[in-house]
């Protein structure tokens, strides 16, 4: 995974401790199909992600994340969620926690492909025919996807 250069600063002067980030996902559809990367990681499916760089607009991000994991652009329809994931702890000790905000984008051009490293495969799925994924990745896209003009919280 690449890590921002403003994580790379900060983990400089914190070490591993504890690190409150901004994260965005980007639940993408086409019709009946939505758009889900397998991370090169933990070759786990999820919808594309991502960490907001300061003072970036949070789907300015997800539709940079878009462009720089897939390769596909698109435009932001909806705030769907809002959560705070558990603490993650990386291989190297670093300690992070993330205000997760996702959002439902419509899908503009482009063939999806894994474009950064970060992927190893980036792919249309049927919204009936998904790969298994976790609970946590399942809700995000179920909020995106429901006809709910308003975002959930999750608590």
């Amino acid at each position: 995974m690449a890590i921002p250069d403003f994580v790379v600063s900060l983990r400089s002067k914190i070490g591993t401790d504890p690190l409150w980030l901004s994260g965005v996902t980007a639940v993408i559809t086409r019709g009946t199909e939505i758009l889900l990367v397998q991370r090169a990681d933990n070759l786990k499916w999820t919808p594309v992600t991502g960490i907001i760089d300061p003072g970036e607009h949070p789907a300015v991000a997800g539709a940079r994340e878009a462009l720089e994991e897939a390769n596909v652009v698109v435009t932001p329809t909806k705030l769907a969620l809002v959560a705070v994931t558990s603490p993650v702890t990386y291989e190297n000790g670093d300690v992070t926690q993330y205000l997760d905000l996702t959002f439902h984008f419509d899908w503009v051009s482009g063939d999806p492909y894994p474009a950064d490293g970060e992927n190893v495969q980036a792919r249309w799925f049927e919204l009936d025919d998904l790969p298994q994924m976790s609970q946590e990745m399942r809700g995000r896209i179920s909020a995106a996807l429901s006809d709910d003009p308003a975002a959930a919280f999750s608590f």
